[in-house]
């Protein structure tokens, strides 16, 4: 059976506990890769915080059906998305994908699989705030890139 875990939320999230809690009296796994993605703010654009913003029951489906997907390719035991909303300062955690198999590869190719759909189709806004003022961030061609590879021909 896979344990899935979808939360949008405002709060902060403990990495090590989300691991500890998917692994929890678990001896199928052998595997557990996880995923953090953290707000940046000195890549040459002075970004002094970020904004994220969705439509709560869209956005949960949408990254549920998404983890359905990924539990049909990979042999999955558990998945847990994590992703928060509101205003984020640099160096705070915005995003955890953890995915559990018995073997590193699925885990591994589960886990980018997800973080690329988040990256580009998820529906979550990001507004950048910065000296000069605000500015909603546009969608990137190396992000639409890496997610077509996963795209079923």
């Amino acid at each position: 059976m896979t344990s899935v875990t979808i939360r949008i939320q405002e709060a902060d999230f403990d990495i090590a506990r989300e691991i500890a809690l998917l692994a929890d009296g678990r001896t199928d796994i052998g595997a557990i890769v996880s995923f953090s993605g953290i707000c940046r703010g000195s890549d040459g654009d002075g970004v002094s915080a970020l904004t994220l913003e969705h439509y709560p029951d869209m956005a949960e489906a949408e990254i549920r059906r998404h983890v359905d997907e990924a539990i049909a390719r990979w042999p999955l035991y558990g998945v847990t998305v994590i992703h928060r909303v509101g205003r984020l300062t640099p160096g705070q955690n915005i995003v955890l994908v953890l995915t559990a198999s018995a073997h590193r590869q699925a885990a591994f190719e589960a886990a980018e699989f997800l973080m690329d759909y988040l990256k580009t189709s998820a529906p979550f806004w990001k507004q950048e705030e910065n000296a000069s003022g605000s500015n909603w961030v546009e969608a990137q061609a190396h992000d639409d890139a890496a997610a077509a590879r996963w795209t079923k021909s």
